[in-house]
C-alpha cells in the first residue's frame, strides 16, 4: 500500500506490536509511518542455539541438500550467519525456500535465489508449490531451519511424499516476562485499538498476560498471519480477528485499516 503524507492509511489509530525483535520494531516504525500511533511490546524472545555435533554437521553439508526452507526470517538469518562460518561461497545448485515473501527476501539479500509460494505465506502454502509435489520432491535431501519447537507439518508432510528431511532448530522461543506495570501501560493506559498477534505462540502469551492487565482485550481488533490462529482467536473470544494478506509492512498496514466488514 502506498501512503500518502497526507492522508496516511492508519491515521488516529493505536496499535500494539506484540511479534518478537527485531521485527517488532520494524513493524513499529512502518506503522507509524502510516499514520498509526504504535507501540512494541514483545511477548517472546528469539535466542539462538549453541548447536551440537550433529547439527553443525548439517551446515557443513549444506551441499547435499537439494532445497533449504527456512521458516521463518529468523530461522534464515541464523541459518546464514551460522554457514557462514563454514561456506565462503555459497554451494550452488541449491533452492532456497520460505513459506513468505520477507524469509525469501533475507536469502535474496544474501545473494541467494530465494523463492515463497505466489500466494499464501504458511507451511500449507509452502506445500502446494509445484516443486514440494510427491512426483518433485520425492528422494530429494531436504533441510528444514526452524526454532526448537514448532509445528511439524512441513517435516511430516515432505517425508510422506518421499524426501528425504532433516531438522536444524537454530533458535529458542523464551516467554519476555514483563513487570505488571509495562503490561498495564502497554495494553490499558494506551488502550491500542488493534493488537498484532503474528503466531499463534504468540497469541497464547497474549491471553496470558491479558488475563490480569488488560479486561477489554477480546474487544481489541487483533491481526493474526493466517487463518489457523484466526481460528484459535475466535475461539478465545476474539470478534474482529483480520488475517494480514501478508507479513510484509504492506500487508500488515492493509489489514489494520480493513473494516471490519472486509476482515477474514
Amino acid at each position: 500500500m502506498a501512503t500518502s503524507p497526507n492522508n496516511p492509511p492508519l491515521a488516529g489509530r493505536r496499535i500494539l506490536v506484540s511479534r518478537p525483535e527485531p521485527r517488532a520494531e520494524e513493524t513499529r516504525q512502518a506503522l507509524e509511518q502510516a499514520g498509526a500511533c504504535s507501540r512494541a511490546l514483545p511477548l517472546i524472545a528469539i535466542q539462538p542455539r549453541t548447536l551440537d555435533g550433529r547439527e553443525r554437521s548439517l551446515i557443513q553439508e549444506l551441499d547435499n541438500f537439494r532445497k533449504i526452507i527456512a521458516v521463518s526470517p529468523n530461522a534464515a538469518r541464523l541459518l546464514l550467519e551460522q554457514a557462514d562460518d563454514w561456506w565462503p561461497q555459497w554451494p550452488v545448485g541449491l533452492e532456497w525456500w520460505g513459506p513468505g515473501e520477507g524469509t525469501a527476501r533475507v536469502f535474496r539479500d544474501a545473494g541467494l535465489p530465494g523463492q515463497a509460494p505466489l500466494s499464501g505465506h504458511d507451511s500449507e502454502a509452502l506445500l502446494n508449490c509445484p516443486s514440494f509435489q510427491p512426483e518433485t520432491v520425492a528422494g530429494e535431501k531436504v533441510l528444514i531451519a526452524r526454532g526448537d519447537r514448532g509445528r511439524e507439518l512441513l517435516r511430516d508432510t515432505l517425508t510422506d511424499r518421499g524426501a528425504r528431511v532433516e531438522v536444524l532448530p537454530l533458535y529458542e522461543r523464551t516467554p519476555i516476562d514483563w513487570p505488571e506495570a509495562t503490561l498495564r501501560e502497554h495494553l490499558t493506559t494506551f488502550d491500542p485499538d488493534t493488537v498484532l498477534a503474528l503466531s499463534g505462540e504468540t497469541l497464547k502469551r497474549l491471553l496470558e498476560v491479558g488475563q490480569n492487565a488488560d479486561s477489554k482485550l477480546r474487544e481489541r481488533c487483533l491481526v493474526v498471519p493466517v487463518e489457523r490462529v484466526a481460528q484459535q482467536a475466535r475461539d478465545a473470544g476474539f470478534r474482529d480477528v483480520r488475517v494480514a494478506p501478508a507479513m510484509s509492512p504492506d500487508g500488515l498496514i492493509d489489514a489494520c485499516g480493513a473494516s471490519p466488514s472486509n476482515a477474514e
